[in-house]
């Protein structure tokens, strides 16, 4: 493909803005970066945080989202990494990192100091220049989580880029690069529970799903799914929860009925996936004696209540988690494999529907039809 050239993607024009099909131009390819035509991405909540304009002041409009990526490499620049990429590669999509600092030296790249920057900004952090511009010459934010996948073409960083040996499974494989191993990694990587432990997952979402059947691979001894959704609820069991709560309709209290469930201990460890601060608080409740709690949802700029003296002497411990502390070009294959051993079932919780149909995939993901929707394009 020859630069620049004509494309087009779902802009964001202004905050709370919708997301429309809007003609861009990609003007440059870098040396350490990729161009990808997309075939599909995963829609995620965090995508919702761009369109409404709430990350912190780090990207300015107009913009586009997208960052559960997956497609097909159209071209490579010259001082990319992984001299093993090819042209034609079928590849999925992660976050950028810098890949210089201290934890990037220790493949921490979920830990990059520079992580803010460089997937919140839309931007290259080098020059703060983007890639694409509308047709009119107005720059726009295209490398949102280094890729902008909800673009028919993107110019992406190298670190997003990983190699998928099974290009017939792009579909459902596209959310492995941030909701899939962002739960998944929250047990696996993070948590690392034992088989006589428990687990409460709060949100049965896109993350808590992953984040239950990841437990279920161990088996661990309790999986207590907590949600608002009762066929959320239900689709929880089938893939590996031992209990569910819905916590719109019991007539006590959330942790009660967790203690309740536990022989009165409570849960060894709590995932919230929510970032709702009442729900936060809940989970550092429902925790056992030396019990971990980690928060993978983002919260808002809120303060919560915590009894200190109960979590201290509790010997309690709280987390935050970004990416399920994953190094994807290790861990997406992973996943990958216990998907094709038939324990990672992600096609379960997902649904393919054309870049036409974006309003109806997030009306549904919104009301509970869908756990995991994916545009193709």
């Amino acid at each position: 493909m020859q630069l620049p050239l004509e494309t087009e993607a779902l802009v964001v024009n202004s905050p709370g803005g919708e997301f429309e099909m809007t003609p861009i131009i990609i003007q440059d390819l870098r040396k350490d970066e990729v161009l990808v035509e997309m075939k599909y991405s995963g829609v995620c909540h965090t995508d919702f945080y761009l369109q409404e304009g709430s990350l912190g002041g780090l990207l300015e409009f107009p913009a586009i989202a997208g960052h559960e990526g997956a497609g097909i490499v159209r071209a490579i620049g010259a001082n990319v990494k992984d001299k093993s990429l090819r042209i034609g590669d079928p590849v999925l999509l992660s976050f950028a990192a810098c890949g210089a600092c201290g934890s990037c030296r220790e493949s921490q790249f979920s830990r990059c100091i520079d992580f803010p920057s460089l997937n919140l900004s839309g931007i290259r952090r080098a020059d703060g220049t983007s890639p694409a511009t509308l047709s009119d010459g107005r720059p726009v934010r295209s490398q949102f989580f280094g890729q902008s996948s909800f673009s028919r073409i993107s110019v992406v960083h190298e670190y997003c880029v990983i190699k998928c040996l099974y290009p017939d499974d792009l579909a459902i494989y596209s959310p492995m690069g941030c909701g899939y191993q962002t739960g998944a990694g929250t047990v696996l990587n993070v948590l690392k529970p034992k088989p006589d432990q428990t687990v409460a997952v709060f949100g049965a979402g896109s993350v808590g799903f992953a984040a239950i059947m990841a437990a279920a691979t161990i088996p661990v001894k309790q999986i207590i799914a907590v949600d608002i959704v009762y066929q959320k609820l239900a689709l929880a069991k089938e893939l590996g929860a031992t209990h569910t709560i819905d916590s719109s309709k019991i007539g006590g209290s959330i942790v009660d009925e967790i203690k309740n469930m536990t022989g009165g201990q409570g849960v060894d460890f709590a995932i919230d996936t929510t970032g709702v601060p009442s729900v936060v608080e809940k989970m550092l409740e429902c925790l056992i004696y030396g019990g971990t709690a980690a928060s993978v949802g983002a919260p808002p700029p809120e303060k919560i209540s915590v009894d200190v003296g109960a979590f201290f002497g509790g010997k309690k411990s709280w987390v935050s988690v970004a990416e399920g502390d994953s190094h994807p070009p290790e861990f997406i294959p992973k996943l990958i494999e216990l998907h094709k051993q038939g324990k990672f079932p992600v096609e379960k919780i997902s649904k393919v529907y054309p870049v036409a149909e974006l309003k109806k995939a997030i009306s549904d993901m919104k009301n509970g039809t869908v756990i995991k929707p994916i545009i193709e394009f």
